[in-house]
């Protein structure tokens, strides 16, 4: 299999299944001399990590993260730091239930990339999804935690502004609140709303789509470039990858095809650090380029395809069947994506932090 790498400068492979002994990640790319412990990387697995409420799946995985390689302590380097080598993760899997997709062996479950999968490869590992399985995120997340390590000036913050059908107003996004509750919700007035939306969801074994936005403040003018490597293409590309993702917009987004000109662009005057935007319609890039604006974008996650609801579907006979899918799922696949949005945007601003260095040497 192809393609488990992303990145420039700031590279990450993943690799590991759902079911198999572990899963975990190489990033390759960072920069020598950097403090760099498993807590410094544990502390953001915490907020991905399954089995923490009733509205996420109920796996018990502790997430605890391993660094192999890639780090240096001694007399002269007290502090634990990276060595300018590979650094190696691993999490082991331990709450592993494989006899739950005993009955889709050969079956292909409907929204599941079970029958794509099987058709390019002809083989696959059906037990929760194998290397398509959501759990391969945690591995992204460790990533992530490096990441933000090399980029320490840029704050990344992610929240659900959406359930299902109940969104949270644009005016009352407060990012600085998301901490405070389960769903990572920037409304507290939400959350109620969400509980009984959520519940009634969970109770008929089916599942809810929802939105996520991210910002990242502190990111300087200039990274990105305007061409191939626009900034915006690379973010797009990233959140895109993530499992259950079905959209993405930066700034405006698809709001933006009902604007007028005059609406849509930001106007600038003089600050006393360069320009003050007074508006941020394009999400803090411009031409693939960052302005040094908060740099904005939204994703949105479908609902989870594993259901209890009785789907039509075939099997590798090609035999129509009936299925509905067993196991331990995320009512709201969106809730816990939020570590995993904010793990990507951070990989990819490190790596455009990297870039820019090494063509203009700028910060």
């Amino acid at each position: 299999m192809s393609h488990n790498t992303f990145g420039h400068l700031f590279r990450v492979t993943t690799w590991g299944e759902s079911h198999g002994p572990a899963l975990g990640c190489v990033v390759d790319g960072c920069p020598p001399g950097i403090k760099l412990t498993e807590a410094d990387v544990q502390q953001w697995l915490e907020k991905r990590r399954p089995g923490q409420g009733k509205f996420v799946t109920q796996r018990q995985e502790p997430d605890a993260v391993k660094i192999l390689s890639g780090v240096f302590s001694d007399e002269r380097h007290p502090d634990q730091v990276t060595t300018g080598t590979p650094i190696s993760m691993l999490i082991e899997n331990v709450d592993q239930r494989s006899r739950d997709y005993s009955e889709i062996a050969t079956a292909f479950r409907p929204g599941h990339a079970d029958y794509s999968y099987w058709a390019k490869y002809g083989v696959r590992d059906y037990r929760g999804g194998g290397r398509q399985s959501a759990r391969e995120t945690a591995a992204r997340v460790a990533a992530g935690a490096v990441a933000r390590l090399i980029i320490p000036g840029v704050t990344i913050r992610g929240a659900v502004v959406q359930i299902g059908p109940h969104a949270v107003a644009p005016d009352r996004i407060d990012f600085s609140t998301t901490q405070d509750n389960p769903f990572w919700c920037p409304d507290p007035d939400m959350v109620p709303v969400w509980e009984e939306h959520l519940e009634k969801i969970r109770k008929a074994g089916s599942s809810t789509g929802a939105i996520v936005a991210v910002e990242a403040i502190g990111a300087p003018a200039g990274w990105g470039a305007p061409i191939y490597g626009k900034l915006d293409a690379e973010l797009a590309a990233a959140l895109m990858s993530i499992n259950a993702a079905k959209g993405v917009e930066i700034g405006a987004g698809f709001a933006a095809a009902a604007l007028t000109g005059e609406e849509n662009a930001d106007e600038m005057r003089a600050g006393n650090d360069g320009p003050l935007f007074l508006s941020n319609s394009a999400g803090g890039i411009l031409g693939g380029i960052s302005t040094g604006q908060p740099v904005t974008a939204r994703v949105a996650f479908k609902p989870t395809s594993s259901i209890l609801t009785p789907r039509q579907s075939i099997n590798e006979a090609g035999e129509e069947i009936e299925l509905r899918t067993k196991g331990r799922h995320d009512p709201c696949v969106g809730i816990r994506a939020v570590p995993v949005v904010e793990a990507m945007v951070a990989c990819v601003l490190a790596d455009a932090y990297l870039r820019h260095r090494g063509q203009t040497g700028g910060t």
